[in-house]
């Protein structure tokens, strides 16, 4: 039989990925965020900390609100809650020097990424586009 699909009506197999840092507040949410921006309806999402703070930092929620995103509906999540969604087509480290435990996946990945947790907002930002363009680098190789 012919496929009748064309190629982008082809179903797609959706990646799943995990970004991970110390207090799950800061650096991994906004890779968590970016990866359902720019992936779309392909990707599902995770973020996790090896020691979670409980609260997303209100500066990494206004810093995605200038871009139009919601930061505030995340979580600060343990690496337990989300083990389920495991096994990861790629585990993301940001960079913290925390040795997490080892999570099913493809592959894992270390970004160096300066925690911005007490930076002053336009130095925020220019860590948000960093993590940002290293998503989409990511996305790319990926899809």
């Amino acid at each position: 039989m012919e496929n009748i699909l064309s190629t982008s009506e082809k179903p797609f197999e959706v990646k799943k990925l995990l970004f991970v840092c110390v207090e799950n507040s800061n650096r991994s949410q906004m890779s968590q965020a970016f990866a359902k921006i720019l992936g779309g309806e392909q990707i599902e999402a995770y973020s996790a900390g090896s020691k979670p703070s409980g609260v997303v930092n209100p500066k990494a929620i206004a810093a995605m609100k200038e871009l139009g995103y919601d930061l505030s509906i995340h979580d600060s999540k343990s690496l337990d809650d989300v083990k389920g969604f495991a096994p990861f087509d790629a585990v993301v480290t940001m960079g913290c020097g925390d040795a997490c435990p080892w999570m099913p996946a493809k592959q894992f990945v270390d970004w160096q990424i300066p925690d911005p947790k007490h930076m002053e907002p336009k130095e925020f930002n220019e860590v948000r586009d960093f993590i940002k363009e290293k998503v989409n680098n990511l996305l790319e190789s990926l899809l």
